[in-house]
C-alpha cells in the first residue's frame, strides 16, 4: 500500500487562505470545547453564552445574545434553560416590558465562568498562544476586523 501524502492541489491562496481559517477555527473550537466538557461539563455553546453574559453590567435579552453569538435564538434559549437549572444565570424582569425577562450571570456563574476561562486559556496555550505573537495577533485581529465589517449591501456580519 503506497504512503501518498495528500495536497489541496491546484487552489488558489484566496481558497487556501478560507480553509485555513475553517480549519483553525475548527481545530480551536474542538480542543476548547473538550476541555470544557471534561472539566467543567460545560459544552463551548454554552460557555459562549456565559462569556456575553459575564461582559455585561446588566442583564440582557435572551434575542440579543442571539443576535451577537454563533447560536439561534432557540439555542440560546435552551442554553439559558440548561444554565439555569444548574444555577449558573437567572430570570430577571424587564424593566420596559413586563411581558419579557432578561438574564444575567448568579454568583456561582461568574466562579464557574472564571474557571472555565482559565481552562479555555489552558488548552488553546500550545495551539495558539505559544505560537503566535503580538505582531500575529494584531494581524488577526486586522483580519478579523475587516471580515466583520459592514458589506456594501448593508448587512452586517454577526458575532
Amino acid at each position: 500500500m503506497a504512503n501518498n501524502e495528500l495536497s489541496m492541489g491546484g487552489l488558489t491562496s484566496r481558497d487556501y487562505a478560507f480553509y485555513g481559517l475553517v480549519w483553525a477555527g475548527t481545530t480551536l473550537t474542538a480542543r476548547v470545547d473538550q476541555a470544557l466538557t471534561r472539566r467543567h461539563d460545560l459544552p463551548l455553546s454554552w460557555f459562549e453564552v456565559m462569556l456575553w453574559l459575564y461582559a455585561q453590567n446588566e442583564p440582557v435579552a435572551p434575542s440579543e445574545l442571539g443576535a451577537r453569538t454563533l447560536l439561534s435564538r432557540s439555542q440560546v434559549s435552551r442554553v439559558a434553560d440548561s444554565l439555569r437549572a444548574r444555577g449558573l444565570i437567572e430570570r430577571v424582569p424587564s424593566p420596559t416590558d413586563a411581558r419579557s425577562v432578561r438574564i444575567a450571570l448568579t454568583d456561582a456563574g461568574r466562579r464557574a465562568f472564571a474557571e472555565a476561562d482559565a481552562t479555555r486559556r489552558e488548552a488553546l496555550a500550545e495551539a495558539f498562544d505559544d505560537r503566535l505573537d503580538d505582531a500575529d495577533i494584531a494581524a488577526l485581529a486586522a483580519i478579523w476586523a475587516k471580515l466583520k465589517a459592514r458589506p456594501e449591501n448593508g448587512q452586517q456580519a454577526q458575532a
